[in-house]
């Protein structure tokens, strides 16, 4: 199921530069879409590589992969005073992860350390909260904030794809939630007792979700980051 960028949003990102963490994961897809919707794509591996780009993507992957290497590149430290300075940043999946403050169920490494985020969305995630692999699952969610691809009869849902993807088990003040699975929308629905999980976040302009959408041609998603870079959103 695809859902292109709005009539308007087809060159959105026209003039912008807008970098993809490309250490491990499914950083093409999402290069893909930014430059789709007219944006240079930048696929971001060193420190200096963070310099001139108007936002960031941090894709979905393994979140203690990614934190690893972040540290090993020495991309880590640049990235967070990147974040905490205000530059834009949308995580899909192992990004959610990535930019949460608290993780409920912290990977740790040989020496017990817990595993590290960059921070800067005040939210607790849960990782691999929907399941193995072989529990991955689709289904449609109300989605706030597409108001832009709005037609007669409102925005159409956003088709959502769930990879051992993260839900959010606290929110801040200062978070506003843009999606939820309902229990029986979930691929197995008896792992969320009777209560819907938030999916999607947004604060400031740092946005969250735990589902992919660069993989099924949903490109609102990105859509939204982009019109979150420029003020419009």
């Amino acid at each position: 199921m695809t859902t292109p960028l709005s009539l308007s949003g087809s060159r959105v990102g026209s003039g912008l530069r807008i970098g993809v963490l490309a250490l491990q994961g499914d950083f093409r897809e999402h290069l893909h879409v930014v430059e789709s919707a007219g944006a240079v794509g930048v696929g971001v591996r060193r420190p200096a590589e963070l310099d001139g780009l108007d936002g960031l993507i941090i894709p979905g992957g393994e979140s203690t992969t990614i934190d690893k290497l972040a540290r090993a590149f020495e991309l880590r430290d640049p990235l967070r005073e990147r974040i905490q300075a205000g530059l834009p940043v949308y995580g899909s999946c192992a990004g959610m992860i990535l930019l949460a403050d608290d993780i409920a169920d912290p990977a740790t490494d040989l020496a017990g350390n817990p595993q590290q985020t960059f921070g800067g969305l005040d939210i607790t995630v849960r990782r691999n909260a929907f399941g193995r692999q072989r529990e991955s699952f689709e289904t449609d969610l109300e989605f706030k904030g597409l108001q832009f691809s709005a037609g007669d009869g409102g925005a159409a849902p956003v088709h959502a794809v769930f990879i051992r993807g993260p839900w959010v088990e606290r929110v801040g003040a200062c978070v506003e939630v843009l999606a939820q699975v309902e229990p029986s929308k979930a691929g197995h629905p008896e792992s969320l007792d009777g209560t819907a999980r938030i999916v999607a976040v947004r604060s400031g302009k740092l946005l969250a979700t735990s589902f992919h959408p660069e993989v099924t041609g949903e490109k609102r998603v990105h859509e939204l980051f982009i019109r979150m870079i420029r003020g419009e959103a």
